[in-house]
């Protein structure tokens, strides 16, 4: 494979990493009457980004492994779950989400008011990874092409090959052809 697509690789599977690890990390606090904060991690205010970022990482491994018209279309699905990671992100940082995640934490409590305030922090990186995996989906559509494909080294060739002589038939047997054939 070429340079250009392991460093494509690299990026697109950096992504997904990291949205997948701001998932697990605090992107909101809820401060209630009377009771310590409590806190929201990624998973928590913006569910299904952990299940979209390890489709995207599967991805990486599907172009890595595809040629032609097939790496453009999984290329398409990657740039759609990045487009997805991105659209969970925004909701989950938004007022009706937050909202939504502090008022059943404060039901939980059995309590009436809250308040809650964003780390800006891991929606921003989760933000980041959103983008890559995005950049790198439309990437793959674009120029996945011209990447070439895995290396053949291994393959086995299709039909079993004409042998002479004692020697081309032990040579043979080791390459797994068939040499009464």
């Amino acid at each position: 494979m070429r340079r250009a697509a392991w460093l494509w690789a690299a990026a697109v599977g950096a992504g997904s990493l990291l949205v997948l690890w701001s998932v697990a990390q605090r992107w909101a606090s809820a401060d209630m009457k009377g009771m310590p904060a409590a806190y929201a991690e990624g998973g928590m205010v913006a569910g299904g980004l952990q299940a979209v970022a390890l489709a995207a990482l599967a991805g990486v491994v599907a172009v890595l492994a595809t040629k032609g018209a097939g790496r453009q279309v999984v290329g398409a699905v990657i740039a759609l779950c990045g487009a997805g990671l991105a659209v969970l992100v925004w909701r989950g940082v938004t007022d009706a989400g937050l909202s939504a995640w502090a008022r059943g934490e404060a039901l939980l409590m059995g309590l009436s008011g809250y308040t809650y305030t964003v780390m800006p922090l891991w929606p921003s990186v989760a933000a980041i990874g959103a983008a890559l995996v995005l950049a790198g989906g439309v990437a793959a559509v674009v120029r996945g092409r011209s990447w070439g494909g895995m290396s053949a080294r291994y393959r086995r060739e299709a039909g079993p090959s004409e042998v002479k002589g004692e020697r081309a038939i032990w040579d043979a047997m080791d390459r797994g052809d068939d040499p009464t054939r």
